[in-house]
């Protein structure tokens, strides 16, 4: 089928149109020093970003933030002649072995709060339990130069940690959490919550308005 001369003017202008919408073209003549300009027009929408780590996580500070499903278990033994006798007990596990864990919370949308939840008190199979308050927090610079704080661990919510932006609305915090149990309570021999039973897993939560 043959195709009109007025049709594939149409269609050939039509092609153009979007080289016409973004760009610019500017002719001078005449003679002695000419000057021609052209100009584009630049816009960047960055998304909303909050992003929290604690514990195995993706690399945060080159930018490459991802979703990492590990879970770690921090997990206290005291030695047998020092139950209760007050002097903390480190833990085993975590990213940074010796229960450390990394802490990592990042955002640009202004300030953001974090806070800690348990369902209760560590309990063992026979309804026994340990108060959270048994486990400490500390934490320790990592490589920011504001420390992210550690909410104290509750059989519950735990007090609000709330990271103000730095600048610009945005916050850019970690640090290197150090669990221990505090060992100053002679509770029924017994193992204590556990892999996300008994009250043993902790949720941590960023949000950012």
């Amino acid at each position: 089928m043959r195709i009109p001369t007025a049709v594939k003017a149409l269609l050939a202008a039509s092609a153009l149109l979007p080289l016409l919408a973004h760009a610019e073209s500017n002719v001078q003549t005449g003679s002695g020093t000419l000057s021609a300009t052209a100009h584009v027009d630049f816009a960047v929408t960055i998304p909303q970003l909050l992003y929290l780590r604690v514990g195995n996580g993706s690399t945060y500070t080159t930018g490459a933030y991802t979703s990492v499903t590990t879970i770690d278990e921090i997990t206290f033994a005291p030695a047998a002649g020092a139950v209760g006798n007050g002097t903390a007990v480190a833990g085993v596990g975590g990213d940074l072995n010796g229960g450390v864990e990394t802490a990592a919370v990042i955002g640009n949308g202004g300030t953001i709060t974090l806070i800690a939840t348990a369902s209760g008190a560590l309990q063992d199979a026979a309804g026994d339990s340990i108060d959270y308050t048994q486990i400490t927090t500390t934490a320790a610079s990592n490589t920011t130069g504001t420390v992210l704080g550690a909410p104290t661990l509750a059989n519950g919510a735990s007090n609000t940690i709330t990271l103000t932006p730095a600048a610009h609305a945005t916050v850019f915090q970690d640090a290197k959490w150090t669990f221990q149990y505090a060992n100053t309570v002679t509770p029924p021999a017994g193992t204590y919550g556990g892999v996300n039973t008994n009250n043993g897993r902790v949720v941590y939560t960023a949000s950012m308005p």
